[in-house]
């Protein structure tokens, strides 16, 4: 009788997760940035795979937009909101170890520098705090 593989007989972690497929990368990112990423994702249930750098399209994607200033859209549609985005770049990168996190950060640094500089600051309290209430719920919303 053949014996089985040390490895068919061991139940992985993940097992019960979609198979990894490799998710578009983000540009700028080195290879082993990328799969850290693609490891914090299927880790985390927060977090589906490819769910960083579709966030990290629609944070750059808003600040794309032409004008001067940009005004937030209101919270209807998490979505679209750049705010969502940026929760989820956040939860990334509290996630990644040192060196991928600082690389991931490099870039997050200079979008969050173009978001800062083509917003307006709310005067009021925050009315939608979201999961780290960051700095970034404390600027300008359409009326």
């Amino acid at each position: 009788m053949p014996r089985r593989r040390p490895g068919a007989l061991r139940v992985h972690p993940w097992a019960d997760r979609r198979r990894y497929r490799p998710a578009s990368r983000i540009p700028g990112l080195s290879s082993r940035t990328s799969a850290a990423i693609a490891r914090i994702e299927l880790q985390n249930r927060y977090l589906e795979p490819g769910s960083v750098t579709a966030a990290f399209v629609e944070y750059r994607r808003f600040l794309r937009r032409p004008g001067r200033y940009l005004y937030l859209p209101e919270p209807d549609c998490p979505c679209c909101d750049p705010a969502e985005a940026r929760d989820t770049l956040e939860y990334a990168l509290r996630r990644l170890r040192h060196s991928a996190g600082a690389e991931l950060s490099r870039l997050v640094t200079r979008l969050d520098e173009e978001f800062y500089r083509r917003t307006l600051p709310d005067p009021r309290p925050c009315r939608w705090p979201g999961a780290f209430n960051g700095w970034w719920y404390h600027r300008l919303y359409e009326r």
